[in-house]
């Protein structure tokens, strides 16, 4: 293992969502990620048949050590392994570990230096910290999702991609690291107190500023990037496929326009937002005269601001990630490559997911517990 993250020691508190992502995104930089999972009773249903299977993307790259924390022996080991560790992350509702006896003051006293990442929708604190909630309701609040779609439509839910993933688990990992950089100076560990809302809100820092200067409307389609322009959408081909262009500054615009043959004299009034509606009618009657495939011949790798859009199937297949190695293979699995890149100290996924409980003693005898204290755990069905 030779990320940037090598000799960071996470334990990651097994839960859904945000929490697994940050928790692969540390693990794919090199980080010692160990997965705290359910001991689950024989027989027992998973809700989720795809945790604990190889088709669970987002719990590549760790081990896994199964805990049953109605145990208070549970419990210690757990606190055995904080010891040890530099950061926790963990994604219940506030007040659960608190409740397992496993809350960050009990944490921090086993070791003053970890970092205790925490991962909520509504966060730690505030009217809503107790109510139930998913992605889309914590961008809903964040007033992302009020503008992504189409005028005529309710908002579109943009997958889960906002909220649980770019405002929650990207910022938890940031925050962790942040966090665990500071502690080496200071000696010290802190919570990091990551929000869904919060982090929605701030992957809109443009748009609010855009729209502190008048330049954006809380109209959905009445804007540059949200559909309303002709020069920056996505347009239906003649096969059914569809095409994006971004073509935002005037170099780019005047190069869609020559190699688009458009010489239609109202393109020339780009930035009239009054224009657009017109513009956009005339642009879809244009692209579908031909297949993606055709714009793709005329425009892509131009200086249009241009790229088909692909599928799930079609994307891994594109030369560009080919080039780039943007997907990768893991057991079968087609699945997205570590990101971002390094040059000296590279990214890699070093396992496939783990069944739960598939490491535990490993794990434990790794971590410095003795041959005799595991073999009475086993014994006594704790791990």
């Amino acid at each position: 293992m030779a990320g940037p993250l090598q000799g960071i020691r996470v334990i990651e508190m097994v839960g859904l969502g945000p929490c697994p992502f940050a928790a692969m995104m540390l693990a794919d930089m090199g980080a010692e990620v160990i997965r705290i999972d359910r001991k689950l009773a024989p027989g027992a249903n998973n809700p989720f048949p795809i945790l604990g299977t190889k088709y669970d993307v987002m719990a590549r790259g760790r081990r896994s050590l199964a805990l049953d924390l109605k145990h208070e022996e549970a419990k210690a080991v757990l606190l055995d392994l904080v010891a040890s560790a530099d950061i926790l992350l963990e994604g219940f509702r506030p007040g659960v570990m608190e409740r397992l006896g496993l809350g960050p003051e009990i944490c921090q006293q086993r070791n003053p230096r970890l970092v205790y990442g925490r991962i909520t929708g509504w966060g730690q604190d505030g009217p809503l910290a107790q109510a139930a909630g998913h992605d889309l309701n914590y961008i809903a609040l964040s007033g992302m999702l009020h503008a992504m779609g189409r005028a005529d439509t309710p908002p579109a839910p943009p997958l889960n991609l906002v909220g649980d993933f770019g405002g929650g688990a990207m910022m938890l990992a940031f925050g962790v690291v942040c966090a665990a950089l500071e502690a080496r100076s200071s000696g010290k560990g802190q919570v990091v107190d990551a929000a869904m809302v919060d982090g929605s809100a701030l992957l809109g820092a443009m748009i609010y500023g855009f729209r502190a200067f008048g330049a954006w409307s809380d109209q959905r389609g009445a804007n540059m990037l949200d559909g309303g322009a002709h020069f920056y959408d996505t347009y239906a081909c003649a096969d059914g496929k569809f095409i994006s262009i971004g073509a935002i500054e005037p170099q780019f615009y005047a190069l869609l326009l020559k190699i688009a043959g458009i010489s239609d004299p109202a393109f020339n009034a780009q930035m009239d937002s009054r224009k657009w509606p017109e513009l956009k009618i005339k642009c879809t009657a244009l692209f579908k005269t031909k297949t993606r495939q055709q714009w793709c011949d005329l425009m892509e790798g131009t200086d249009i601001c241009f790229a088909p859009v692909l599928d799930m199937a079609e994307a891994p297949e594109h030369p560009h990630n080919q080039a780039r190695a943007n997907f990768t293979d893991i057991e079968g699995i087609l699945q997205p490559a570590p990101a971002p890149r390094f040059s000296r100290t590279a990214a890699e996924i070093s396992r496939p997911p783990a069944v739960s409980g598939q490491h535990s003693a490993e794990i434990l005898h790794d971590w410095g517990m003795s041959e005799e204290r595991i073999t009475h755990l086993k014994e006594n069905q704790v791990i």
